[in-house]
């Protein structure tokens, strides 16, 4: 696969193969992914990977927790604008569109939104995290990290579906790894095989067009 393809290809999934991931592609894909950006040379990014029954028993905690109040950082914020606020909007009603799931239907679209909590199946569960004195530059580079990540596991033929909701127990995390509060844990990447049957998996992305997002001067 390409870069162009691991691009076009690569989307959030949710809903995994019950089938385990190799120790050996995930340390090959997080070696390849030290060599991305970094401003500096700062290397933020820090992560621990979970798989097997380690995985299992932080599931089980954070599905008998309550979200931290208050957030330790806001990644909603943009929905509060009106142009990112219908862009959120399209793709939840895509997404639940593809489940079959009503609008009215509260019940299902919390069970859905839990399922967050069991990182939609997947058998690995990447938890990014770093010092807390990192400002907004390292931030980037961490989003930079994990796109590489993500990127790479497609070369792998694997999938992967960032998850910000994890900063949502970030506290409760932290808890259970034994991680400082001096530390930020900014999300979770679930990993592991599509399941290409599930409609979550092939629902229409928009994405706003070219023209509208970049401006192109001193082109011929």
């Amino acid at each position: 696969m390409n870069i162009a393809e691991a691009v076009a290809t690569r989307r959030s999934v949710r809903e995994f193969l019950d089938k385990p991931v190799p120790y050996a592609t995930i340390e090959r894909v997080l070696d390849q992914a030290r060599f991305a950006p970094s401003g500096c040379n700062y290397q933020p990014w820090e992560a621990t990977v979970l798989t097997g029954a380690p995985l299992q028993a932080l599931q089980t905690v954070l599905l008998a927790a309550q979200a931290d109040d208050p957030l330790e950082y806001d990644w909603a914020a943009p929905a509060k604008h009106e142009q990112y606020q219908k862009r959120l909007q399209a793709v939840g009603a895509a997404m639940y569109g593809a489940l079959q799931v009503a609008r009215a239907d509260k019940a299902a679209r919390t069970d859905f939104v839990k399922a967050n909590l069991v990182s939609f199946g997947a058998p690995v569960l990447l938890l990014c995290h770093f010092p807390k004195f990192m400002k907004e530059p390292q931030w980037s580079d961490v989003g930079m990290w994990l796109q590489t990540i993500m990127l790479l596991l497609r070369g792998e033929g694997l999938d992967s579906c960032p998850q910000e909701y994890m900063g949502n127990y970030g506290r409760t995390i932290k808890a259970h790894l034994g991680l400082s509060d001096d530390t930020m844990l900014f999300c979770g990447l679930a990993i592991g095989w599509r399941d290409d049957e599930a409609p979550v998996n092939h629902f229409e992305r928009e994405r706003v067009p070219l023209h509208d997002q970049v401006t192109f001067k001193g082109f011929e």
